[in-house]
């Protein structure tokens, strides 16, 4: 199926040269693979946009675009040797504008991190020597370059946080088992993260076979339940035991948040599931902005009741007659 290349770049036909670089430094990095590591597609997607910038960013490659479509190069083989063999990144590349080459592993080339691609495009283009285009000091597009910059391999953890450290952030250590030796890393968790949430930890990951830098620890951070509190978002929620007499008569209890214990007033007539709501009391996130703590009430009867208890609860049942199921229906 013919691509359109210009449609996966997002510029028009008539797109210059810096519109076409400034569209494809936004897509690789929003598109890298190892910025999406959860999404099996990446790899394809970022591939049809190197794809698609490799033949644009090059004049004649482009003009034949222009002409045959996505398989301009059967035609250009069609008439002898391929004009464009050995053109492919590297100063010899002939193309209007820089040239960026990132290979993958089972791709033919080595692996490239999300990171190696920011510092690549961070400082704007520099001199290009026979190993490629600089950027900001890291050379793409030659194999030296590529030896140069490659990265270890990334490694997959997961670790096991309490509810409280979770809300309120803090350091945490855990037993990482490398082959058949342990080590112990320690690790920040970011105030208020939620569970499933990943971190990574640069260069604690496996070692470069080339002298590069290690690679990332990835560690996906699992809360642990809370036997009081629930969460939603940055809300809290969390059932509060009241006397008979507290949610009769109404009353002051004393609620622990994770901002310290507050006081909240009990309104006379409360039934269990009543709910009393505490702006600003619930998680607070790395941003600053924090949910709110939701208080359900339980009425709870006290253990012991005596005879004289129990009469007095009959004769007020009795000067109250009511029918609370009476809406109860499936």
């Amino acid at each position: 199926m013919a691509e359109d290349f210009y449609g996966i770049l997002g510029v028009s036909r008539d797109a210059s040269q810096a519109e076409l670089d400034k569209a494809y430094r936004k897509l690789v990095i929003k598109n890298h693979p190892d910025h999406n590591p959860d999404d099996k597609t990446a790899k394809d997607r970022f591939t049809r946009i190197q794809n698609a910038y490799d033949t644009l960013s090059d004049a004649e490659k482009r003009k034949m675009y222009d002409r045959f479509g996505s398989d301009y190069e059967k035609f250009a083989h069609a008439g002898g040797a391929n004009p464009f063999q050995g053109r492919r990144g590297g100063a010899g590349s002939g193309g209007a504008g820089p040239q960026f080459e990132f290979d993958f592993g089972g791709m033919g080339g080595e692996d490239f991190s999300f990171e190696d691609l920011l510092r690549g495009m961070g400082a704007g283009a520099g001199s290009a020597g026979a190993g490629g285009a600089r950027y900001g000091g890291a050379t793409w597009g030659g194999p030296q370059g590529r030896r140069a910059s490659a990265r270890g391999a990334d490694v997959a953890a997961e670790i096991s946080v309490p509810f409280r450290l979770a809300a309120l952030g803090g350091e945490t250590s855990f037993q990482l088992q490398r082959g058949s030796s342990s080590e112990t890393v320690t690790v920040r968790i970011p105030r208020g993260i939620e569970d499933g949430k990943k971190i990574r930890l640069r260069g604690q990951g496996e070692p470069s076979p080339m002298g590069g830098e290690n690679g990332s620890l990835l560690l996906t951070v699992r809360v642990e339940p809370h036997p009081f509190f629930t969460r939603k978002g940055n809300d809290l929620t969390v059932r509060v035991p009241v006397t008979p007499a507290e949610a009769a008569l109404g009353g002051k209890v004393d609620v622990p948040t994770p901002k310290g214990t507050i006081t909240l007033t009990v309104p006379a007539g409360s039934n269990s599931g009543k709910r009393l709501r505490a702006r600003g009391h619930g998680i607070e996130d790395a941003s600053g902005t924090a949910g709110d703590l939701f208080v359900e009430l339980v009425v709870t009867l006290p253990d012991g009741l005596t005879a004289e208890d129990k009469e007095a609860l009959q004769a007020i049942a009795q000067r109250h007659p009511e029918s609370p199921r009476a809406g109860l229906s499936f």
